[in-house]
């Protein structure tokens, strides 16, 4: 399933960032992202469509050790709704339009809506993010780059991606007073092997069972709230959680609050709208779907090769064309930068081995003691640094941490210290479900 070399070229290099429009790219004051006159707390209860936020404070690495290469792979930033959610959300506003009459102040607004949100493209909002990142990555880890050291980057080619890693790219450059520009190296076709996208499993299933037993769970009161304020409108319970998008969709969007936000807030919807995501992220590419993990297998084992210098070992999901050569696929490199999806970014966190529960989630009755809650993990922009390290006194053994959104995450299945610290060959040790191409979960996905 390698794609023909003529077609890999295509996508193989840019010879220049193509960047959003400037305006989108000026830092404003001291960050780019503007406040958006939503609560923070209402801001993270979106889960996958919540504006970025560190899940913990970063935490400098032990005095005594240096870092020497570090890994990010980073979701896009903002976007608006997809095709196929857009077409939903249109059709919940058609019914709550369409009512005879507005019984309830809640909804008087809603005589005045109209729709107006693009298709899958980054916002504004979404390139600000993204440049933000790029800031943040220099300043961060600017002891790793030279003029010889530039960072790596790769994307999945949607246009969301792209643009979220050129708005990276443009950060970082701009932090480092222009002394460097990176540029978008690697650009993977949707259409083949790609590492950066769960497009190469067709036969995993789908989430639905679990979000609508949820859905049959949290949305009736709501939607007899909505009903009984627009006689009329006649909406399901799935309007209901459609209309509770437009929230964060035109919050982000229009970089200001969205009338829908009132609804959202009055229905008390932050807990359910959550819980929601969680089961989808979990059911759809993490634990809970048998081929889920399988769909992250690819990448890690890309990651593998670079913290340890050594070809890529693989026969799921890589492109064998790029990986074999060092001008796509180098591994001296001091920072590499990957730019994905959140549902690609559940499969590989799941491939890892982070976040495992206990007990699967239960589509009817939250668990308030879980730990995978999505909006610490894939937020709009979310990201995952691998930090590579040296530390003196210990043997001079290469050490690892993963953080999560800023978080370490503990790695107990390599047997890290305190500090979330492993062994490097403890770490590759323990993927091994990856090195052994998903022990057969790989073949299912075409069975």
């Amino acid at each position: 399933m390698v794609i023909p070399l003529l077609a890999s070229l295509l996508f193989m290099c840019y010879a220049y960032a193509k960047l959003i429009p400037g305006g989108h790219l000026e830092p404003r004051a001291a960050a780019s992202t503007p406040a958006l006159g939503v609560s923070r707390e209402v801001q993270q209860s979106w889960s996958m469509y919540s504006p970025y936020f560190p899940a913990e404070s970063y935490q400098p690495i032990p005095h005594n050790c240096k870092i020497n290469q570090v890994h990010i792979l980073q979701r896009h930033g903002a976007r608006f709704p997809t095709s196929g959610a857009a077409a939903r959300i249109q059709t919940a506003v058609g019914k709550l339009k369409a009512a005879e009459d507005y019984t309830d102040p809640l909804l008087s607004f809603v005589q005045n809506v109209t729709y107006s949100l693009g298709l899958d493209d980054l916002v504004p909002f979404g390139a600000a993010q993204s440049f933000d990142a790029g800031k943040q990555a220099f300043e961060r880890y600017a002891s790793l780059i030279s003029a010889d050291h530039l960072p790596f980057v790769r994307a999945s080619s949607s246009d969301r991606v792209v643009a979220s890693a050129t708005n990276w790219t443009a950060g970082f450059a701009a932090a480092s007073t222009d002394r460097f520009r990176p540029i978008l190296s690697v650009v993977l076709s949707e259409a083949g092997n790609d590492t950066l996208d769960d497009n190469m499993c067709p036969s995993a299933g789908s989430s639905d069972p679990q979000t609508n037993q949820w859905l049959a769970t949290f949305a009736p009161p709501m939607t007899a709230r909505l009903n009984a304020g627009a006689p009329g409108a006649n909406l399901s319970d799935t309007d209901t959680y459609n209309l509770l998008t437009l929230c964060p969709f035109e919050t982000v969007a229009n970089e200001k609050r969205s009338p829908f936000c009132n609804v959202y807030e009055e229905l008390d919807a932050e807990s359910a709208f959550a819980y929601n995501a969680d089961l989808d992220k979990f059911y759809g590419t993490g634990y809970g779907q048998p081929l889920g993990p399988v769909q992250g297998v690819g990448y890690i084992n890309e990651l593998l090769a670079r913290l340890t210098g050594k070809p890529v070992s693989d026969h799921t999901q890589t492109n064998h064309t790029l990986d074999s050569s060092p001008t796509t696929f180098p591994l001296n490199r001091t920072l590499y930068a990957d730019f994905s999806h959140d549902n690609q970014m559940i499969a590989i966190f799941s491939a890892m081995g982070l976040f495992k529960q206990s007990a699967p989630l239960d589509p009817t009755h939250p668990d308030p003691k879980r730990t995978w809650r999505v909006q610490h993990m894939v937020p709009f922009s979310a990201r995952m640094v691998i930090e590579r390290m040296e530390c003196a006194g210990e043997e001079r053994e290469r050490l690892v941490r993963v953080l999560v959104n800023d978080a370490v995450q503990p790695l107990e299945f390599c047997g890290a210290d305190a500090r979330g610290l492993c062994r490097l060959d403890a770490f590759v040790q323990s993927q091994a479900y990856a090195r052994n191409d998903g022990e057969g979960d790989f073949e299912k996905c075409f069975a």
